[in-house]
């Protein structure tokens, strides 16, 4: 089979692009996006009194909606609760959790004295996810062990799940907290809840 020339040279263009142009998230490791992560938080950190809680919680939103899968997230936390909730809930559920995950960071990492974060492997995890096990390091040495679960959405790697020491799942602990209040107070209660830790979280 011949091929013609002008599309020959079209289809050559098009490779010759998406391999050395446009540098594809779809290419992306999953050990890559946890590092580019983990990069903007040392950076925060780095700027963390001049910036304030707000301004942390601002230049960390961008940078945790790139990383995480956080309607899956949210929707795994919240199991059937989430099935039964109207679209217009499940929008203020995503967008309370979001609010409350960034807050989180933006509190939580407020200085910095030379913390850094290092890699130590990669490897394939449960129904074709990929765990990257890393540390949290400072002068003395590992202070934390972090195992990041990342699973592929449309070529994508996105976080969605935190092990701390290798074990103790976030998702697992926050579907927990939230189903118990859940269970209580229904979708508007947990809504509610985690603005108000939100709230409380970036409070001047």
């Amino acid at each position: 089979m011949t091929v013609n020339r002008p599309v020959y040279k079209y289809l050559i263009f098009i490779i010759y692009f998406l391999a050395f142009l446009s540098p594809s998230a779809a290419s992306e490791s999953a050990r890559a996006v946890v590092e580019e992560f983990h990069d903007s938080l040392i950076a925060i950190m780095k700027e963390a009194r001049q910036l304030g809680t707000k301004g942390r919680y601002k230049q960390l939103a961008p940078k945790f909606d790139q990383a995480f899968n956080k309607r899956r997230m949210i929707r795994v936390a919240t199991g059937r609760f989430w099935k039964g909730a109207s679209e217009a809930e499940q929008a203020d559920l995503l967008a309370a959790f979001r609010r409350m995950s960034i807050s989180t960071y933006a509190f939580q990492f407020d200085s910095y004295s030379g913390q850094s974060f290092k890699t130590v492997g990669e490897r394939t995890g449960p129904k074709k996810s990929a765990l990257v096990e890393t540390q949290i390091l400072d002068s003395s040495g590992p202070k934390a062990d972090l195992t990041y679960v990342l699973e592929k959405v449309e070529g994508h790697w996105l976080i969605v799940d935190i092990l701390l020491d290798n074990s103790i799942s976030q998702l697992a602990v926050r579907r927990s907290e939230y189903r118990r209040l859940l269970g209580k107070k229904g979708v508007d209660g947990l809504i509610a809840a985690l603005n108000g830790m939100s709230d409380q979280l970036i409070a001047p």
